[in-house]
């Protein structure tokens, strides 16, 4: 911010921080290699879920992401959800994360 005087000073807001406890659920994942090269993770517990990646870490990320976006299908359109998730103690919540952008 511009000063009158032609220096400059921040500017510091509050920013509202929403923290809401978030069941995690264990889900079991078997990797397997690529003959044309990279991994392969797949899931018993996950009907369904098939990520491939250049690495294990990348596949078991990519597994990671798709599990999520499984599970929010099945509670947007009524569905029933993977096995590993049926196990959950508390209901799914919804909660709220900061994404950085440029």
């Amino acid at each position: 911010m511009r000063i009158p005087n032609g220096s400059t000073a921040t500017v510091r807001r509050k920013r509202k921080e929403l923290i809401v406890e978030v069941d995690e659920v264990p889900v079991r994942l078997r990797d397997e290699p690529l003959e044309e090269g990279g991994y392969v993770a797949t899931s018993r517990d996950v009907p369904g879920l098939v990520a491939e990646g250049r690495s294990v870490t990348e596949a078991v990320e990519i597994a990671q992401g798709l599990a999520r976006k499984i599970v929010e299908s099945c509670l947007d359109h009524g569905d029933t959800l993977p096995p590993a998730f049926k196990k959950s103690r508390r209901p799914l919540r919804e909660f709220v994360v900061p994404v950085g952008i440029r």
